[in-house]
């Protein structure tokens, strides 16, 4: 599958409207799904305002943004998936529901389609096992913002097949990226060592210790942090930290990866950070 020309993503949020921003840049032809083709439809309009801010900053010529946007096609239906020779899943961090959508973008995809998910910590091999391609599993995982990061990290699935490898590294490398490879555990290589850093993070505002923006700098200023972990923890979505964090400590069985009551009950509060305006810092000026 050297010859990858039309990738689909499933998924117009923040991760989707990033991988397939990048996808269009690198010159693919891209799909983008989302439960209905109002919400694709609207990724890709917020995809054309942060070109435009890039072109006002004289990032991008206006003609290049045209010819990524010209790329990027909505799609409501999954048969819409069907001329795709590689998917990205980049849906909410939730095992059930990426189940069902790898066993739906199985069931129209070409038998040589690649099938990969953006996730940060489920199982490839048991989104493998779902599916009726196993071999043609596997985990591209972006970091946010897609745009931005350099790094993405590929996840090999049990039946991951060398010719599946080789084909999404070369997609991956296409887009610019820079790979990592990870043996198919919770968390992978990122955050297996990055969660825990932001739980304990949780911990220590929970019993006191300083307040967020005594933590953030702590980490900026004293480990040389580019952001501190409260602030990165808003960035991802605190739902999505809490998410793996559950994986983490249900499928190693380690306490130390226990989430913080401090997580548990801002994300019940819906308090979810920079995409609900609220999080361990206040963004409600900001987005407004």
């Amino acid at each position: 599958m050297s010859d990858i020309k039309v990738i689909g993503v499933i998924g117009a949020g923040q991760m989707g409207r990033g991988i397939a921003q990048v996808a269009a840049q690198s010159g693919y032809e891209v799909k983008l799904l989302d439960a209905t083709r109002e919400l694709a439809e609207a990724g890709i309009a917020r995809i054309g305002k942060d070109l435009a801010k890039q072109v006002e900053r004289g990032k991008l010529a206006g003609e290049a943004r045209d010819g990524i946007l010209a790329r990027i096609a909505p799609a409501g239906a999954y048969a819409d998936l069907a001329p795709c020779d590689l998917v990205v899943e980049a849906a909410t961090e939730v095992t059930e529901l990426k189940l069902k959508i790898f066993q739906q973008a199985d069931a129209v995809l070409g038998p040589d389609a690649i099938l990969s998910s953006n996730t940060s910590s489920i199982s490839l091999t048991k989104l493998a096992g779902a599916v009726k391609r196993p071999g043609k599993v596997v985990g591209m995982h972006f970091m946010n913002p897609v745009p931005v990061m350099k790094l993405v990290e590929i996840v090999r699935a049990v039946q991951t097949s060398d010719a599946t490898y080789d084909a999404t590294c070369a997609v991956a490398l296409k887009m610019g990226k820079t790979l990592i490879t990870s043996k198919d555990a919770p968390g992978f290589i990122v955050n297996r060592m990055l969660i825990p850093f932001l739980n304990e993070a949780c911990y220590v505002l929970q019993e006191g210790l300083g307040t967020p923006a005594d933590i953030d700098q702590g980490a900026k200023l004293g480990l040389n942090h580019p952001m501190g972990p409260l602030e990165l923890a808003d960035l991802i979505g605190l739902d999505t930290v809490l998410s793996i964090a559950e994986v983490l400590h249900r499928e190693l069985g380690d306490d130390k990866y226990r989430p913080a009551t401090i997580l548990r009950n801002y994300v019940a509060a819906g308090w979810l950070g920079r995409k609900s305006g609220r999080g361990f810092h206040d963004y409600s000026e900001k987005k407004a």
